[in-house]
């Protein structure tokens, strides 16, 4: 697992995400929690990024995930943040928003400390897009960079696996 994600270390799974959009003329939007913005600033370090990439939503703050992305408050009020459904919501909503073929997204605990009950390390990524949509639940070790690393890299391979 990468400690931290720089420009030098883009994983494959971008470049390979990247060219089979730009093949498909199809789109991606992110929509991210844990990761701050470090998928789309992944996405954006491949060569030609700009043909396939609409934009994305940090969205932090729980308020923000229903306010922003289109999460049903209720859902976020029953399960909270770290949920696969809000996963799946989060990449819906990118999708719609930025009207993109795809979104992606990424929801977890990347530490130091378990939030609402939910142990560090517990991630959920997700895709949706015009074949449907997918999740996948994370238990990823380490600390907050190789976390939040390992969240990028699995919500791309996620994407990939669908395209």
């Amino acid at each position: 697992m990468p400690e931290a994600l720089s420009p030098a270390t883009v994983p494959p799974a971008a470049a390979g995400v990247v060219h089979a959009l730009a093949e498909r003329k199809e789109t991606l939007a992110t929509v991210e929690s844990l990761t701050g913005g470090l998928v789309a600033a992944t996405v954006v370090e491949v060569a030609g990024a700009s043909a396939v990439f609409r934009g994305g939503l940090v969205v932090y703050a729980t308020e923000l995930k229903a306010a922003l992305a289109g999460v049903p408050e209720e859902l976020l009020d029953e399960r909270g943040p770290v949920d696969p459904d809000v996963a799946l919501a989060l990449a819906e909503g990118g999708r719609a928003r930025c009207g993109a073929d795809w979104g992606v997204s990424t929801t977890g605990v990347a530490g130091p400390e378990p939030q609402g009950g939910k142990p560090v390390g517990l991630v959920y990524v997700a895709v949706a897009g015009p074949t449907g949509s997918a999740v996948r639940e994370l238990s990823l070790d380490g600390g907050r960079p190789a976390i939040r690393a390992a969240s990028v890299v699995e919500a791309l391979r996620l994407l990939m696996d669908r395209l």
